[in-house]
C-alpha cells in the first residue's frame, strides 16, 4: 500500500480531531451543557478515517447513533457539529437534530439516526439511487455488531446482492451491543462470515489499524464502482468508554478495557509516522495543538450561538419541490 507522508499525516490529524471532539463533547454532556445521551467514538477512529479516505464527492454514508467520527472524517465543520450537539440554530440541522440525527449534504450526503440498524436501509437506498441514476458513486452503510442481528440486515444485504447495488456494508464490531457481548448474540464466529450466504465478499479486518481498513475498504469501493455489487466488511474494534456517558459498565472489567487500549488506533499511526515516515515528535505535537485550538474555537462558537426561534419549530419538516425534482 502506497500512501504518501502527507496523506498519513492527514489521516492522523483527522483521527486526533475525532478523539478530541468526542472527549470534549463527553465532558460537556457530563456537565449538562449537552442534553440527552451522548455516545462517543473514542477507540474506533481508524474505521471512519480508513473508510472516508476512499470516498469521493457524491458518495453517501448512512451513519449510526455513534457517528461523530464518520462526519468528521468526511470533512464536517466542527463549529456546526458542536452547535448541533448543543441544540443551537447554527448547527447542521438548525438545532433540531441533535447529536444522533445529524445530516450533512456536502461533499456527499451523510445522515445519522438513533435506531439500531436504521442506517442499513438508508444506505441501501442510497445505493439503489446511484444504481437507478447510473451514477459512479458508492454508498457506505455503517452498523454495529448488535445491528447485525436485525431483520433489516438480512433484507438489505440480500437485496443489494441480488441487484448488485454499489453498497459497502461496514460492521463496527466494538464487542458489545450496549452491554451484551457479541459472543452471546452472534451464531457465527464473525459477522463477516455471513457474506457467503449472500454470495458477496465477507472480509474481517483489524478495525484499529487505519491502513488495513483503508486497503480493505478500498477494494470493496472499487468493486462497487465497477458494478460488481456490495461487500460486507467487519472491523474488529473496541470502544474505550461506556455505551453512553454515565454507563456504569458493570458488564466488562477494567482489565479488559486497558488491554484493548494497548491497541489504540491513534498510537499505532503515531508509531508508523515516527518509524516509517520520518516524522518528528514535535510535528505530531504541533498537529495536536492545532486540533485543540480548532476544538476550543468551535466550542465557543456553539456556546455563543443563538437558540432556534420558537416560530421555526414546524419548519423543515418536508422536502421542497424544485424544478429539477425533490430536494432532500
Amino acid at each position: 500500500m502506497d500512501l504518501s507522508r502527507e496523506t498519513v499525516l492527514k489521516m492522523y490529524e483527522t483521527m486526533v480531531t475525532i478523539r478530541r471532539f468526542d472527549e470534549t463533547a463527553a465532558q460537556m454532556a457530563r456537565e449538562g451543557i449537552i442534553y440527552g445521551s451522548f455516545h462517543t467514538y473514542v477507540g474506533e477512529e481508524a474505521i471512519a478515517v480508513g473508510v472516508a479516505f476512499n470516498l469521493k464527492d457524491g458518495d453517501a454514508i448512512a451513519s449510526t447513533h455513534r457517528g461523530n467520527g464518520h462526519f468528521i472524517a468526511r470533512g464536517a465543520d466542527l463549529k456546526k457539529m458542536f452547535a448541533e450537539c448543543l441544540g443551537k440554530a447554527t448547527g447542521y440541522c438548525k438545532g433540531k437534530g441533535g447529536k444522533m440525527h445529524l445530516a450533512m449534504l456536502e461533499p456527499g450526503f451523510i445522515t445519522a439516526n438513533g435506531i439500531v440498524g436504521g442506517g442499513l436501509p438508508i444506505g441501501t437506498g442510497f445505493g439503489l439511487h446511484f444504481y437507478m441514476k447510473k451514477k459512479d458513486n458508492v454508498s457506505i452503510a455503517f452498523f454495529g455488531d448488535g445491528a447485525a442481528n436485525q431483520g433489516a440486515f438480512h433484507e438489505c444485504v440480500n437485496m443489494a446482492a441480488v441487484w448488485k447495488l454499489p453498497v459497502v456494508y461496514i460492521c463496527e464490531n466494538n464487542q458489545y451491543a450496549i452491554s451484551t457481548p457479541v459472543s452471546q448474540s452472534l451464531s457465527a464466529e464473525h459477522v463477516a462470515d455471513r457474506g457467503v450466504g449472500y454470495g458477496i465478499p465477507g472480509v474481517l479486518v483489524d478495525g484499529n489499524d487505519v491502513f488495513a481498513v483503508y486497503e480493505v475498504v478500498g477494494e470493496a469501493v472499487k468493486r462497487a464502482r465497477r458494478g460488481e455489487g456490495p461487500s460486507l466488511i467487519e472491523c474488529l474494534t473496541y470502544r474505550h468508554r461506556g455505551h453512553h456517558e454515565g454507563d456504569i459498565q458493570n458488564y466488562r472489567t477494567q482489565e479488559e478495557v486497558e488491554e484493548w487500549k494497548k491497541k489504540d488506533p491513534i498510537k499505532r499511526v503515531e508509531r508508523a509516522l515516527l518509524e516509517t515516515y520520518g516524522v518528528k515528535p514535535e510535528e505530531l505535537t504541533r498537529i495536536k495543538e492545532q486540533v485543540e485550538e480548532r476544538i476550543q474555537e468551535a466550542v465557543e462558537y456553539a456556546k455563543n450561538s443563538p437558540w432556534p426561534a420558537p416560530e421555526t419549530l414546524l419548519e423543515d419538516l418536508y422536502a421542497k419541490e424544485e424544478e429539477e425534482g425533490v430536494v432532500v
